[in-house]
């Protein structure tokens, strides 16, 4: 782990961008904690994406809030948490953001095509790929002013993106 700092860590990025994979990589690298943040939905919320029906901001608000709680809570995480979370808004950086101070992002930016490509590998994701385009609509990439966001591209093997991401936080 970098020194004695405690790390909060969201892994974002749309579905099918390899968040719960490099989180749990970062995690494992850094002996920290790890939640794939889909398991922070609500029932309700998960069924409205199995059906390919878009989350509404009325949706996350709660949800962004539990991701929060947990990586805020150092009496369960001491070290430090990685969550996966898709954190597309700016709005909804800014929420975890005031729930978790100190949280840091890694964002997985890929093209569409090989974002695709990688979701039509996967099985047994409750996240259809009909939801990606309102995914890559709903995203509004961070800007240079927020600092507490490394970018990382999906193209490079995962193994790098994990090591690229690791030596950012070491850093």
């Amino acid at each position: 782990m970098a020194g004695s700092r405690r790390i909060a860590l969201v892994v974002m990025g749309v579905s099918g961008s390899g968040k719960s994979t490099v989180a749990a990589g970062i995690a494992d690298a850094l002996g920290l904690g790890f939640i794939d943040g889909d398991g922070l939905h609500s029932p309700e919320s998960v069924a409205r994406m199995r059906a390919g029906t878009p989350l509404t901001d009325e949706d996350r608000w709660p949800w962004l809030a539990r991701i929060a709680a947990c990586l805020a809570d150092e009496v369960q995480w001491p070290a430090g948490l990685v969550i996966a979370c898709s954190a597309l808004r700016r709005a909804y950086r800014d929420r975890i953001r005031a729930g978790a101070p100190g949280v840091r992002f890694v964002f997985l930016d890929g093209s569409a095509e090989v974002i695709r490509a990688r979701m039509a590998g996967r099985s047994g994701h409750y996240m259809p790929e009909s939801l990606l385009a309102s995914q890559l609509q709903t995203l509004e990439p961070p800007g240079a002013d927020e600092p507490d966001v490394q970018r990382l591209e999906i193209v490079q093997p995962v193994e790098a993106v994990i090591g690229a991401a690791v030596r950012a936080l070491r850093g």
